[in-house]
């Protein structure tokens, strides 16, 4: 079942003035020719895969981002995902479910509403057939293989309990805002149309993906939560967060349960073509144990610092955009909780970026390059193109009909 979706309101915040169009175009033209094509799975029968074409700066826009027929094609997308989150395909094997009505029971969901979609068992293509905003009542516990696709309406989840990732894998969430999410209440919440189970409550982040793996968060809009924006624990692994725009919060992004959850040192994450704007403190992200590699995001005068970690994770820092704030005492991009040991751990700074007297402090000794496999992997863009790379980040405006 396919959807007719409406046009998608103008979203201020994303709107390019003229002349960095302009500087966007010329960046493309010049370095388009320095990557490699994307490709698209030959083995798929619910969509129609459209020619490869030469890859971009941004090679996840660049996958989809120009074709005209985005919305008769939606499923096309889960082949565009990059680095560790690469294999998160969501929905792309099932059927296309769309959301009618922006109300929520956690208990007993009605059909048409978001959380009846994500609770089911077999994979689903979730879009929306209207602009929405979606105040949950408890926390929306998704199920695996769920896409949940916003593109070409305006979808807000905010004001209540927001989204969770738990003891799942395969998802996709794309082109949402997710802004002012409060904690759950402790209570009954429906995972599956089988079970329903107690939840004590969930802390108040926009995302928490908790013992998951093969996801991917890509072009949507955070700010302003209770706790954390998105937090990665508990043996998650396998994620690419991607050109989202974050504004407004403290504590950032999370990757690691405590420091004695050793458990972690499985966790491998891409965090690419994002846009950490004014108004965050920290954690973007902070790391335990496990790996980051973190490449080509602009990052816009945080007020303490941008990367942090504590318990020996390995960070790998690759052409990114620092600008630091006027602030004397918030210049350095790194933070390391430890009182000793910390020179061993494996933090590098490649063709980075630095504005404003901001600096990175490295450490540790030998290669901490990312093991892609041949799928995940793909080349950085030159760090000074990073602020028109990252001028889309966050939903997108589209129309059905035309190229976002």
């Amino acid at each position: 079942m396919m959807s007719i979706l409406l046009p998608q309101t103008h979203n201020v915040t994303n709107m390019v003035p003229s002349t960095q169009l302009l500087l966007l175009s010329c960046f493309l033209l010049q370095f388009a020719s320095t990557f490699v094509n994307s490709s698209y799975s030959t083995q798929n029968y619910y969509y129609v895969p459209e020619s490869p074409k030469k890859a971009l700066l941004n090679e996840i826009d660049s996958c989809w981002k120009a074709k005209s027929n985005w919305a008769s094609n939606r499923q096309a997308l889960a082949d565009c995902a990059i680095g560790f989150g690469k294999y998160a395909i969501g929905g792309k094997y099932g059927a296309i479910y769309r959301v009618t009505d922006s109300s929520d029971d956690p208990i007993n969901p009605k059909p048409g509403t978001l959380r009846y979609g994500v609770i089911q068992t077999q994979p689903l293509w979730i879009t929306f057939s209207k602009d929405m905003v979606i105040t949950l009542e408890n926390e929306l516990i998704m199920n695996s293989y769920k896409t949940i696709d916003g593109r070409g309406v305006k979808v807000e989840i905010s004001n209540g309990p927001c989204i969770t990732i738990q003891y799942v894998s395969y998802v996709i969430i794309h082109g949402i805002s997710i802004h002012d999410c409060k904690p759950g209440k402790s209570g009954l919440v429906r995972s599956t149309p089988e079970h329903v189970g107690h939840r004590h409550g969930s802390d108040g982040d926009a995302i928490s993906i908790f013992s998951s793996s093969n996801v991917w968060i890509d072009h949507c809009y955070f700010a302003s939560c209770t706790d954390g924006l998105i937090d990665i624990i508990h043996a998650s692994t396998a994620i690419t967060i991607s050109n989202n725009y974050f504004t407004n919060h403290d504590k950032v992004m999370l990757l690691g349960h405590n420091d004695q959850y050793t458990a972690d040192k499985i966790m491998k994450v891409t965090i690419v073509f994002n846009h950490f704007a004014t108004g965050l403190i920290e954690r973007m992200p902070r790391v335990r144990f496990g790996y980051a590699h973190v490449v080509n995001n602009k990052y816009d005068e945080w007020k303490m610092y941008a990367m942090g970690g504590s318990a020996n994770p390995t960070i790998f820092s690759e052409s990114n955009f620092f600008i630091a704030s006027n602030n004397q005492f918030a210049k350095q991009v790194t933070k390391r909780e430890a009182k000793k040991k910390w020179k061993s751990w494996k933090w590098r700074s490649s063709k980075d970026i630095f504005q404003n007297g901001a600096y990175f402090v490295p450490s540790g000794y030998g290669s901490c390059a990312p093991n892609y496999s041949r799928a995940q992997s793909f080349t950085a863009a030159p760090a000074f193109t990073v602020p028109a790379i990252t001028l889309n980040a966050g939903p997108l405006t589209c129309v059905v009909g035309r190229a976002c």
